[in-house]
This record gives structure tokens, C-alpha cells and sequence, in this order.
């Protein structure tokens, strides 16, 4: 295996293999990560001798907690790094994960432990997503002043009824059980065993265009139960309370089940109240986004993603979600406008206007 330091890369037997290597910054990606991941995966991309890739996480705690967003935010405000990170960033992290999903080749994602933001960018846009027991998947960008990106647009929208909108304005956390439920993870393999699959796809004889099915037979030779998702139970009042097209809509519905008295009631009051702390300004973004995008392919929905991005880094809430979750750590955010009410259709139109020839375009 080639040491990089962040990010490592080998070839056993025929498996192209990634390792990201931040176990203390639970492996986040920063720019110089993606830079070398996507050379390696083009050249993995047409190699014969190449059959498969493996992507996984050092470490005991994550997969991959997402992309270094306080990097960003401090390039945003000049406080250290280049300024135009906020703009190189997005753009090379989405065309890696582009790739991830038009590659031909099995590409087999081990989301062990935390899987959030770009961690699931590199993984859930890839062909086979292995849970194990101790995955933690979520995309909780609204809660940061940002929005659920790296190809969720697609992604969420794939999930069963409103269970997409649900996950990206409250940014759950989900298990195993419940990220096979939403068609984020394909399979799940008990952490004791993950060593097992790793060595049968080491020691493959590779059949000449077999490799999709002996794929699958390995997998399935350490497959396991993931058990009964929670979120099935409560999928008819998700998608009650999340069937309005706008957010106050949203908020009114879970006021409504919380006055129920019903079995959904406790999990409707919590959930309106977690919501009333994101940003008011992500929140109304990220629902229109999921409207909008419903049906996107990939490239519609980075592109799309990336128009957003680069309005929301010309704007105020990133940087104070940052602030409050990252850098201060008061978890105490000063959003602005602070009140949905504030936030005008207008103002959610300014975020999904055209960038001119700053437009995200792929190679």
C-alpha cells in the first residue's frame, strides 16, 4: 500500500483499495485528499488489471465524517487558506464523486462506524454500500447553515414516500437497519466479518466479465441481518408531516401530530422542536431543493448543488453554523435572517439562480 499520509491506496489482487487515513479528524476529506483520489480512480477506471474497488476507514470511529467544512469556512473568511477553496472544494469533490458513480467496475464502500456529508458522497453514489453494526449515517448540513449536498439530491429523493425530505431538514442519524431501509447501504455485514470479505476479494480468481456476480457471491457468503428499521414503523407519519411543500407547512403538521395524542406524538413535539434550532435559511433551500431535484441524475444534482454552494458561501449562515458547532463549540448559532418568517420566496429564489460561466461542468 502506497503511503500518502492522509490517504492510502494499493492493489491486492486485482482490488484497487482506498484508506482514509484521519482516524483523529474521523477521516474527513480535505482537498489535498480528493486531489489524489481521483488521478488514482481514472487510472483504476482503465486498468484491466484492475477488478474492483475497495473503499474504506481507519480507525475505530468513522468511515467518513464528511469534508473539512472549517477549512472552508475559514477560507470563506479569509482568516487562513486560499479564498477560492469555496469554490475548488465543491468543484472537485463533486467531480470525484461523479466519477464514484459512473465507474463500470464494482465499487464496494465499507461504511463502518460514521458516515456523514461527504462521507456518504463517496460512498452512497457508489454501486454496493456495506453496513455494519456500528454505522451512523446522516446528512445534518441544515444545522450548519448549509444543505444536504454531494449528490443527495438524488439520493434522498430515493428514498421510500418523505423519508428523504424528513432526513434532510432534521439531519437523523440513522443505523444499519434503517440505511438498507432507504436504499443507502446494499448490504449489511456484521464488523467481525468485514476481514472475512476483504480476504475472499483479495484472494478472487477473477472470471472474465463475472466480476459483478462473484461481487455479489462474496457478499453474500458474509451477509448478515441488519434487523427491523425503526423508521419503517414510523413511516406513515413521516409522511404525513412531511408532505407540504413548504416548511412552516412541515412545522404545522408535526404541531398537528403532536396534538394527536397518538403513538407518533412524543417523536412529532421532538421533532419540531430540533428543527426550530436549524437555520431558517437552509431549511427553506433544502426542501426546494428536493422539490426541484426530484428525478435528477447525478450530474443534475451536483449541479444543482453546486449553484447552492456557491450562493450560500456569498451568505452568513455557513459560517455561523461553523462557528457554533466547530470553532466556538457554543452549539449557541446567531442565524440571520433568525425566523423563518423572514426568509422570502425571493430570498430562497437568489439561492437557485443561474452562476454564469461559474456553472459546475464535468470533464
Amino acid at each position: 500500500m502506497a503511503d500518502s499520509g492522509d490517504i492510502l491506496f494499493g492493489c491486492e489482487g486485482g482490488v484497487g483499495t482506498v484508506t482514509l487515513n484521519r482516524p483523529r479528524a474521523l477521516n474527513a476529506f480535505t482537498l489535498g485528499m480528493y486531489r489524489r483520489f481521483d488521478p488514482v480512480l481514472r487510472g483504476w477506471a482503465d486498468d484491466r488489471q484492475i477488478h474492483a474497488v475497495l473503499i474504506r476507514g481507519a480507525g475505530e470511529r468513522a468511515f467518513c465524517a464528511g469534508g473539512d467544512v472549517r477549512a472552508i469556512a475559514e477560507a470563506g473568511r479569509g482568516i487562513a487558506g486560499a479564498p477560492r477553496l469555496t469554490s475548488i472544494f465543491f468543484s472537485e469533490e463533486y467531480q470525484l464523486i461523479r466519477r464514484i458513480h459512473r465507474l463500470a467496475k464494482p465499487y464496494i464502500a465499507i461504511i463502518d462506524g460514521i458516515t456523514m456529508g461527504g462521507g456518504a458522497g463517496v460512498s452512497v453514489n457508489g454501486a454496493r454500500r456495506v453496513a455494519t453494526e456500528r454505522t451512523l449515517l446522516a446528512m445534518p448540513e441544515t444545522g450548519i447553515g448549509l444543505f444536504p449536498d454531494v449528490g443527495a439530491t438524488r439520493f434522498l429523493n430515493l428514498a421510500p414516500g418523505h423519508v428523504g425530505r424528513y432526513l434532510a431538514l432534521t439531519g437523523t442519524r440513522l443505523g444499519p437497519a434503517d440505511a438498507r431501509y432507504c436504499g443507502f447501504a446494499t448490504h449489511f455485514v456484521p464488523r467481525d466479518r468485514v476481514a472475512v470479505l476483504v480476504e475472499a476479494l483479495r484472494q478472487m480468481v477473477w472470471r472474465p466479465s463475472g466480476e459483478w456476480a462473484q461481487i455479489e457471491e462474496a457478499l453474500a457468503a458474509v451477509a448478515g441481518a441488519s434487523g427491523e428499521p425503526p423508521l419503517a414503523a414510523r413511516r406513515a407519519a413521516i409522511d404525513r408531516c412531511f408532505a407540504p411543500d413548504t416548511v412552516e407547512a412541515v412545522l404545522d403538521a408535526l404541531a398537528g401530530e403532536a396534538a394527536s395524542g397518538g403513538p407518533d406524538s412524543e417523536w412529532a413535539e421532538a421533532t419540531r422542536a430540533g428543527l426550530l434550532g436549524k437555520s431558517p435559511t437552509s431549511l427553506k433551500i433544502t426542501l426546494r431543493q428536493l422539490i426541484v431535484g426530484e428525478g435528477y441524475d447525478i450530474e443534475a444534482a451536483l449541479a444543482l448543488e453546486y449553484r447552492l454552494t456557491q450562493h450560500v458561501m456569498a451568505g452568513h449562515d455557513f459560517y455561523e453554523g461553523v462557528r457554533a458547532a466547530l470553532i466556538d463549540k457554543d452549539q449557541k448559532p446567531r442565524w440571520r435572517p433568525a425566523t423563518l418568517a423572514e426568509v422570502t420566496d425571493a430570498m430562497v429564489d437568489s439561492y437557485f439562480a443561474p452562476l454564469g460561466d461559474g456553472e459546475l461542468r464535468f470533464d
